[in-house]
């Protein structure tokens, strides 16, 4: 008897910083992810197992990060965005070329900073606009939005287009929850449609291709088209049910590229069809609906607007990935949230997360 108690209370402490309703909205979403992927890996037990490796280990994060009060989370803005922006810079100078683009620091491990900004970025713009809460006006937006434009402009120059797309999404999502105008959001806009032209002239040439290889793929199947035209093939093929689990074709015959990471929803929409699609959709949706239920029952300013750029950043990853893979939107390499192989993107969508739990369980205490 006293060992089912003290197992209970073992479970209840190790359990009392988790919001259970997004945790198991997370773990679906990762039984999802480990059936797909030694799908989609050639059964690879190898490659499933390191899956679940990434995944222990971000869980574990995810779960230190919920113990810390939102409180305590604030004073680290500031620290990791400006370490973040050193290393951003260490990266522009000493950094690793690798496939012709410079995104890894060699620091004794190899680290990818542009990653951690996609917390920091966020965080930092959250404290600032919190402190600044009784006084906010257009100036301070303008800090901001320096903040935001100084990592993005070094993560485009590596290139890499999907992570500053990712970080560009996060601080605007804290702007516009702080109460930015949308008089200036669509002048923004009409700014950016007037630098159209100045804008295409800064792209690479491989970033120009994929947007008019998005307008018509046909016009180097066998090449530049080649990813979406598979991948659309995949989800096409799927038809209703799909063609069962290990039987897809395209990924099965080697004509998917990328089924592991960028690719991997034509995997899944392959062996799962339309009905799978919408059970992996309607997960998407309990999360990001769960993440802004938080965001609004949240106490403090910094809380909710970290909490909301934190959600609506997850909905982004799987927007961008499901509208890449479906031909709606170019390729710029982001992953499908959850379900893609890799460390670094699940550590950092759990530490997400863990904020969010964070902001969740501690809203008592902050309001008493």
């Amino acid at each position: 008897m006293t060992v089912k108690i003290d197992l209970r209370r073992l479970w209840l402490r190790l359990t009392e910083n988790i919001d259970s309703l997004l945790m198991s909205f997370i773990l679906m979403l990762m039984l999802i992810s480990l059936a797909v992927m030694f799908s989609a890996s050639g059964q690879d037990f190898a490659k499933t197992s390191s899956q679940m490796a990434n995944m222990s280990v971000a869980l574990l994060l995810m779960w230190l990060v919920a113990k810390v009060p939102p409180q305590h989370l604030a004073r680290f803005a500031l620290p990791v965005y400006i370490l973040g922006l050193l290393l951003l810079v260490g990266v522009a100078l000493f950094g690793d070329v690798s496939h012709g683009a410079r995104r890894w620091l060699n620091i004794g491990i190899r680290i990818q900073p542009s990653e951690m900004m996609k917390l920091a970025v966020p965080l930092m713009l959250a404290w600032y606009l919190d402190r600044r809460e009784k006084t906010l006006n257009l100036k301070d937006f303008g800090v901001a939005v320096l903040m935001l434009v100084a990592p993005v402009g070094l993560i485009v120059r590596q290139p890499d287009l999907g992570t500053a797309l990712l970080i560009s999404a996060a601080g605007f999502y804290v702007l516009f929850l702080a109460g930015l105008s949308w008089r200036i959001i669509l002048g923004l806009v009409g700014i950016g449609a007037a630098s159209t032209p100045i804008l295409w002239s800064l792209l690479h040439d491989y970033q120009r291709q994929r947007i008019l290889t998005l307008i018509d793929p046909s016009q180097d199947p066998l090449g530049t088209g080649y990813h979406i035209i598979q991948s659309s093939i995949a989800l096409g093929s799927g038809g209703i049910f799909g063609k069962g689990w290990l039987n897809g074709t395209q990924a099965h015959l080697d004509f998917l590229p990328e089924r592991t990471t960028d690719f991997i929803f034509a995997v899944y929409a392959e062996e799962f069809g339309l009905a799978g699609n919408l059970i992996l959709l309607a997960l998407y949706v309990l999360v990001i609906g769960r993440g802004l239920v938080i965001a609004a029952k949240a106490p403090t300013l910094f809380s909710r607007l970290l909490a909301g750029s934190i959600t609506l950043t997850f909905f982004t990853y799987a927007f961008v990935n499901m509208g890449m893979v479906s031909g709606i939107l170019p390729v710029v390499g982001v992953p499908l949230p959850l379900i893609s192989y890799g460390g670094t993107s699940m550590v950092t969508l759990l530490l997400g997360f863990g904020m969010l739990m964070s902001i969740q369980t501690h809203r008592k205490l902050v309001q008493s």
